[in-house]
């Protein structure tokens, strides 16, 4: 079936140029915050790192690990947004704004890792109790609650749409749920000399990371494997442009996806009515996108109806 080679194309208004893609006021703040929060962690995690040796508490160590870990998942979300804010180039045409969203999910990945490592390593210490100096415990666990309360919030005052800060976001929480445990488990200890206290509540902790760390792992997976945007479900969109666009007979090869997950993208292929205008008909339904789906960036083939 031979179509009409004169075919209306366009992308939005981005074109190819590339020096479209800046960084934005909201990436800026978002690597500030962690950078600080990173900095916080990792100054924090030795002094941890310190009393957990010294006290023998497993919850301690944990949160320790757990501390490590965020300070380099900081350091990882804070290279995704120093290289989203790099601009595009010959190589990389969309520029580097996707490289917050495999930090995202490395930081959800290794979320899961640390929930399996300190499951195992509290199972080992409910087979073999070791005692727990629960002075020691209290009085760093609960300096590390103050230290991830700032952390928190700092991270928590950012924008909560962005995949990258809540993956750095979701580790601060598992700290701050680590010294509440641990001081927790202080108090157990120092009252009732109940060692067994200590891993069990790791435990605890864990499963409130994996949590974290499944969600996500599975949020950024899906933009990574360019899975379809929530709300932009081509049946959905072919239905309402079909249905609001008087010039387009049918709407057919719409593939949805995003570059980030504030950044949707739609290609599609319409099909005019006779007498319709293509260029009229093509901004008509970039306009609609915009307006219904809120996609900006879109690339809409417009054709003649076959003879």
């Amino acid at each position: 079936m031979a179509h009409d080679h004169s075919h209306a194309h366009g992308h939005d208004g981005h074109g190819h140029a590339h020096h479209h893609h800046a960084p934005s006021v909201d990436t800026a703040d978002a690597r500030k915050r962690v950078a600080f929060a990173a900095l916080l962690t990792f100054l924090f995690m030795i002094a941890e790192v310190v009393g957990g040796v010294i006290s023998g508490s497993l919850a301690l160590l944990a949160d320790a690990a757990h501390m490590l870990t965020d300070a380099g998942s900081l350091a990882l979300a804070w290279l995704g947004f120093k290289l989203a804010e790099r601009p595009a180039d010959d190589q990389r045409s969309f520029g580097w704004a996707r490289f917050k969203i495999l930090a995202a999910f490395v930081n959800g990945m290794a979320l899961l890792v640390l929930a399996a490592w300190i499951v195992v390593e509290a199972i080992q210490r409910l087979i073999t109790p070791e005692p727990v100096m629960g002075n020691v415990l209290m009085g760093v666990a609960v300096a590390g609650l103050l230290v991830n309360i700032i952390a928190f919030f700092l991270l928590h005052g950012g924008d909560q749409e962005d995949l990258n800060l809540q993956g750095a976001l979701w580790h601060v929480a598992g700290d701050l749920l680590g010294s509440v445990a641990a001081i927790a488990a202080a108090v157990v200890i120092m009252t009732t000399g109940w060692m067994p206290i200590d891993p069990l509540l790791s435990i605890l902790v864990a499963a409130l990371i994996v949590i974290g760390g499944v969600r996500i792992t599975l949020q950024s997976a899906h933009i990574l494997i360019e899975g379809v945007p929530s709300g932009l479900e081509p049946a959905d969109i072919k239905a309402d442009l079909e249905a609001h666009l008087d010039g387009a007979l049918s709407v057919d090869h719409i593939h949805a996806w995003a570059l980030t997950e504030q950044k949707p993208l739609v290609t599609l292929d319409v099909t005019a009515r006779d007498g319709a205008c293509l260029d009229a008909l093509r901004q008509a339904v970039k306009d609609r996108l915009a307006e219904k789906f809120n996609v900006t960036h879109s690339t809409v083939e417009v054709r003649k109806p076959v003879q």
